[in-house]
């Protein structure tokens, strides 16, 4: 069983491959959908309008992840945060922040996987996403690491102070901005003080090339403004009227979001052989 485990998953993601390439194609080939109607009609969020933010209560369940947080805080996903399906992760994931259906799919699948729950029919807590070095992982830049701070379902504030004040652009009409190199010096900066701080402290590339993906979302999906990350980073909420900045038809793809990806990646690492 375990051998034809991996065998189907081998081929389950070259396909996920192949069909996320098509629609990065065809989000060049199309035209964008225009601002005020990335959220599709029968979603939460269409017309700029979010359903009501209720901060977590009592044994509500939260992940490292602010994003997936803020689907809870508004009703998107369940409130408590419990009992959901992987399948309503993807389409909730899909919707509200235009990620494309191959990245809805495959993320999803992976924190399955690492659950060791079945796709199709597994339901999980958000606060098991959460689980160590899968998807969480040290040197985070909205939470201490695990090892000194083991419930991850909350912001370290003073972190996501310390990475809102590295932005170095502005906006047209002034606002600050996040760039990749913003970024790529505040996870050189993080890291470093993390294997300082945390004797448990773990890193490879795999984690390295996760941290730089969760942190590219506020660079793609959020276009970097601090406007709109302050309240969903300390907050864990969408600010008024606001919406996915990716504007492709078919959504953010892997191999769109790796241009992002790769760039803060390799920034962080050149900022950090240069110590």
């Amino acid at each position: 069983m375990g051998i034809l485990k991996k065998i189907t998953g081998f081929f389950i993601n070259i396909f996920v491959l192949v069909w996320d390439f098509g629609l990065f194609v065809l989000n060049i080939l199309t035209p964008s959908l225009k601002p005020g109607h990335v959220v599709p009609a029968h979603a939460a969020g269409h017309h700029l309008t979010w359903p009501e933010y209720v901060p977590p209560k009592g044994d509500d369940s939260r992940s490292a992840c602010p994003m997936l947080n803020a689907l809870a805080n508004h009703g998107i996903l369940p409130h408590d945060g419990k009992n959901i399906t992987f399948k309503e992760l993807n389409t909730a994931v899909r919707q509200t922040f235009n990620f494309a259906p191959s990245f809805c799919f495959f993320v999803p699948k992976f924190s399955a996987d690492f659950l060791n729950r079945s796709y199709w029919t597994g339901r999980f807590d958000l606060a098991e996403l959460s689980l160590h070095n899968a998807i969480e992982h040290d040197a985070s830049l909205t939470r201490q690491d695990a090892a000194l701070v083991p419930d991850q379902g909350k912001p370290d504030l003073k972190l996501v102070d310390d990475l809102l004040k590295e932005a170095t652009a502005k906006t047209s009409d002034g606002s600050p901005l996040l760039t990749i190199p913003d970024l790529s010096r505040v996870l050189s900066k993080r890291r470093e003080d993390a294997r300082k701080t945390n004797q448990a402290y773990s890193e490879n590339l795999f984690h390295n090339m996760f941290g730089s993906a969760n942190s590219s979302t506020m660079l793609t999906i959020f276009g970097g403004r601090i406007t709109d990350l302050t309240p969903m980073l300390t907050e864990e909420r969408f600010s008024e009227h606001w919406e996915p900045r990716v504007l492709s038809r078919f959504g953010l793809t892997m191999a769109k979001f790796n241009g992002t990806v790769l760039p803060v990646e390799w920034g962080a690492k050149s900022k950090t052989a240069q110590h």
